[in-house]
């Protein structure tokens, strides 16, 4: 099972203030203990919404609205892609992360269990997307 593990974004975040030295250790603590353990996949920090878009849908019509956004609680500031054995494990693995907010604030991690291409069925378009590489 692949669970993403999402990490809201906080002002500080928005603002573009990066992580002072001692939590840069501490995260990479962890992800070293993630990789000993053989359960990441992929981890990225994000940058800013400023330097975002986002894309709106409604039909066949498309509009692009640059960013920063308003919303700071419906932002993503970083994400690790973790390969576990069932939801607790990753629940385990999340309860196991430094605070993410580097002021030691309230803030969220949200687990996601990802899609596998086994839970769509078969289809001519599941076989195309395993022809794409895109299971895992």
């Amino acid at each position: 099972m692949r669970f993403m593990m999402i990490v809201k974004a906080s002002e500080r975040s928005e603002a573009g203030v990066m992580p002072t030295e001692a939590m840069l250790a501490e995260m990479g603590a962890y992800n070293a203990e993630l990789v000993k353990a053989g359960v990441i996949l992929d981890g990225m920090g994000l940058q800013s919404s400023a330097k975002g878009a986002r894309i709106y849908f409604d039909g066949d019509k498309r509009t692009v609205v640059n960013g920063p956004f308003a919303e700071t609680k419906e932002l993503i500031a970083g994400f690790w892609m973790l390969q576990v054995g069932s939801k607790q494990e990753a629940i385990d693995w999340a309860l196991k992360c430094p605070n993410p907010n580097f002021d030691g604030s309230a803030t969220n991690i949200e687990l996601r269990q990802v899609f596998e291409m086994e839970d769509f069925g078969e289809s001519e378009a599941v076989d195309k997307m395993r022809d794409l590489g895109m299971s895992q």
